[in-house]
């Protein structure tokens, strides 16, 4: 289960370029030919046409670049009749066999599972935020097999409660170091970057190597950015998130 931290500022871009044979043109690859056949076939959508997708993050970030190019995809291949949540949800469980909520209006305010490609509950959105974040670690793509996570049920019930922005915080930092304690990567700066840098906690992705500190808007400390770049982190980069006060 998993609550999106959403950024608006990434995502992927999808074009249409021609008819013909399906044909995607993508740098860096996030979908295979079949995989994206299966999933315009599962979505109702013709298998055809020539696409061009351009991703803002490589794959295995864990910031949805896959999700987000099957929806992209589909947005492009039938823009005057967008297929319905519902349908788009079941063709991206087909095709991958796991999803982030990116195709709903608000994809923080509620609990996610990824497996299932459903809503849990709804659940309050998260407190207004300034995030600093980047990449860390080597890519990784979701495997739907993989069900090794660490049990959230009492954060759950804390984020449920909605926490101001300083218990957000430390509700997302106790999640990402359950995750970091079970599967990994060793050597994590994250936590110990955001204690110097008196961020008010820490987030990663369940697998994959983004990673995020969360600060009150604001107060972000000059230098926070090259402070993530020296520790090794890529595609460093900074943004607003949440909105209730």
């Amino acid at each position: 289960m998993l609550v999106t931290l959403h950024c608006r500022n990434v995502g992927v871009r999808a074009e249409r370029q021609g008819e013909g044979p399906l044909a995607l043109e993508q740098r860096p690859a996030l979908l295979g030919i079949d995989r994206a056949a299966g999933f315009l076939a599962a979505a109702g959508l013709p298998v055809a046409g020539s696409f061009r997708l351009r991703p803002d993050l490589p794959p295995g970030s864990g910031a949805g670049m896959s999700t987000a190019a099957l929806v992209a995809l589909a947005r492009a291949a039938s823009p005057s009749a967008p297929v319905s949540d519902d349908r788009l949800a079941a063709a991206c469980l087909a095709a991958e066999g796991a999803s982030d909520p990116l195709w709903l209006p608000a994809p923080d305010a509620l609990l996610w599972a990824p497996r299932e490609a459903r809503t849990v509950r709804a659940m309050p959105p998260p407190p207004l935020a300034e995030i600093v974040g980047g990449l860390w670690g080597p890519p990784q793509r979701t495997d739907p097999a993989d069900r090794r996570f660490p049990s959230v049920d009492d954060l759950v019930a804390a984020w449920a409660a909605a926490p101001d922005l300083a218990g957000a915080a430390r509700i997302a930092a106790e999640s990402a170091a359950r995750t970091t304690a079970l599967r990994g990567p060793a050597g994590d700066p994250t936590a110990a970057l955001a204690a110097r840098l008196g961020a008010l906690g820490h987030a990663r992705a369940h697998t994959g190597s983004a990673r995020a500190l969360i600060f009150a808007p604001g107060a972000v400390p000059e230098g926070a950015e090259a402070a993530l770049r020296s520790a090794g982190y890529t595609h460093v980069l900074r943004f607003r998130t949440g909105g209730r006060r």
